[in-house]
């Protein structure tokens, strides 16, 4: 995409094919897996926003979109547009990129995310960097809060469940039939972290805020280390922790 042609939701492709999504797949999701959405009625319909979600199975980035009033545009992980099994259908959706073991075409793809941000657009995006390799909730990663703030835009936590009993990771098929939930948490906003004596501080701090909200939706259990690196491990009293207000800050 040129870089003198501003990056917003005209200017990102699959407009065509969302549309198709909303008038075919839709319809039937929320028939088949008897879709449940609690607190929509707090979201922004206006300006720039960011969706923060947590992420169980491939299927939430057609939840997310079914239950949001407004058009989504993911920031995914770049694996996806490796196998021809999810390239298409991230290329058609219009996601954007993000390469997570790759510094600088990480922070590339951020700069793509304010971008469209700050056109007025509803960015969606996963926290945890990946999904949930055990259903429990992981440490957010800071790139939602450095998009917060660089957009200058709240952030609204979203909560599903039913989506990791409908597919979990690693199975190739879902099953038809399901109940899924989707609860929106009320928008989250960070002026006080703009002018931050320490940014790195502030970026974790924000980003723990977020999970915390998020948690508050999902009920999952929360996990202080990141997914990524953690292959389905078992539950045990010194992993497991639940962040509180008092050290979100």
């Amino acid at each position: 995409m040129p870089t003198s042609e501003p990056i917003t939701a005209d200017t990102i492709t699959g407009r065509r094919f969302y549309r198709f999504l909303e008038l075919t797949l839709a319809p039937y999701l929320r028939w088949a897996y008897r879709v449940q959405v609690e607190g929509i009625e707090t979201f922004p319909m206006e300006g720039p926003v960011i969706v923060a979600a947590n992420h169980t199975s491939f299927w939430d980035s057609f939840f997310v979109p079914l239950c949001v009033p407004r058009r989504v545009v993911f920031l995914a992980k770049a694996e996806y547009w490796d196998s021809w099994r999810t390239a298409w259908l991230v290329k058609s959706l219009g996601m954007i990129p993000i390469k997570r073991d790759v510094r600088a075409k990480s922070l590339a793809a951020l700069e793509t995310g304010i971008e469209f941000l700050k056109s007025g657009g509803v960015l969606g995006v996963y926290p945890e960097g990946t999904r949930s390799p055990d259903g429990r909730l992981y440490r957010g990663r800071t790139g939602v809060a450095r998009l917060a703030l660089g957009a200058n835009c709240p952030v609204v936590p979203i909560g599903l469940t039913g989506s990791r009993e409908m597919m979990p990771k690693g199975h190739k098929f879902p099953k038809l039939r399901g109940r899924v939930t989707v609860k929106f948490g009320p928008p989250l906003t960070f002026d006080k972290y703009t002018d931050s004596d320490n940014p790195r501080q502030a970026l974790r701090a924000m980003t723990d805020k977020i999970m915390f909200a998020i948690m508050a939706q999902s009920g999952q259990t929360y996990v202080d280390e990141y997914a990524s690196r953690t292959a389905a491990p078992k539950p045990t009293s010194e992993d497991l922790r639940i962040p509180t207000e008092e050290k979100l800050g």
